[in-house]
């Protein structure tokens, strides 16, 4: 039997209390978190979560979480069954500050005595927090949520935004280093054409190895209409498929409908924290072009 141990930080910018609230009010816990949810915050109460925002856990009967340790408004500990197998989740919360406001460092740690049958678990647990904690700090701070639905079958992101510039100015955007880099914070490089070199220049670490993330190819192109690139697996994975980003730009009298789609995903969980990612993306192109 091997056991999994997931560990993670963040910095949110909220005080203390209201994000311990956050995690033990059950009508916030419905805006970002579940479908359904009742909380009883005492130990050994129920901290029941359910419905199709919660991986594997559609129907309150199959809703068994309960409250291990609670000391307001800085520790929650709780039971959460996943994949039939059980686990703790032990979330701790201390005062910090950032950009001279108060704010909150949450440590959390996610425990199995024994890992999740399924592919890749230490992912799956990774990306459900990710997804989580990126609805969190949107719910924080009054972005939007984009809570995942565990009932698709054939999972895929799709966003869009409309941009008050013409159509061939936002295509040539997506070719323009001197566009990308301060959206993307790194250092791009393009070759616009069929099999040209296509880079946003990412390089991060992944479980102490160095990675490069984000697109390396362009698979399509068609003038002020279509750029499609791969998306190599970000943990850089090579037994992961690559993936496939398409942009899709229409006319909307002088402005333009931007479409984004990233596929495929082989499972809900893997959306990760896409969504919000690419949502900032989306809006800082927006706001660098109509500026």
């Amino acid at each position: 039997m091997i056991s999994l141990t997931h560990e993670f930080t963040e910095t949110l910018h909220a005080p203390r209390e209201r994000v311990f609230t956050a995690f033990t009010d059950e009508a916030e816990l419905e805006r970002w978190f579940a479908e359904h949810v009742h909380v009883a915050p005492r130990v050994g109460g129920e901290y029941r979560f359910w419905g199709v925002h919660t991986y594997g856990t559609p129907a309150r009967a199959q809703a068994t979480q309960k409250v291990l340790r609670i000391e307001a408004p800085s520790v929650l500990a709780f039971s959460w069954n996943i994949e039939s197998h059980e686990s703790e989740v032990t979330l701790e919360l201390s005062d910090t500050t950032a950009e001279s406001t108060p704010a909150t460092v949450l440590k959390g740690r996610h425990y199995f005595p024994v890992a999740p049958s399924v592919p890749r678990p230490l992912d799956l647990i990774d990306d459900l927090w990710r997804m989580a904690l990126a609805n969190l700090r949107a719910h924080l701070t009054g972005s939007a949520v984009f809570l995942p639905d565990f009932s698709d079958p054939t999972p895929r992101l799709r966003q869009t935004v409309l941009i008050n510039v013409p159509r061939d100015r936002v295509f040539q955007a997506l070719l323009d280093p001197a566009v990308l880099d301060p959206c993307f914070g790194a250092q791009s490089v393009v070759e616009p054409r069929v099999g040209g070199r296509y880079s946003y220049g990412w390089k991060y670490g992944v479980r102490g190895q160095t990675v490069s993330g984000g697109p390396t190819t362009i698979l399509e192109l068609v003038e002020d209409s279509k750029l499609v690139t791969d998306w190599p697996n970000w943990r850089g994975d090579p037994l992961m498929p690559v993936q496939r980003l398409t942009w899709l730009f229409e006319a909307v009298g002088e402005n333009t409908r931007v479409i984004l789609i990233h596929e495929p995903f082989e499972r809900v969980a893997d959306l990760s924290d896409y969504p919000q990612g690419w949502a900032y993306f989306l809006g800082a192109l927006k706001s660098r072009l109509e500026a």
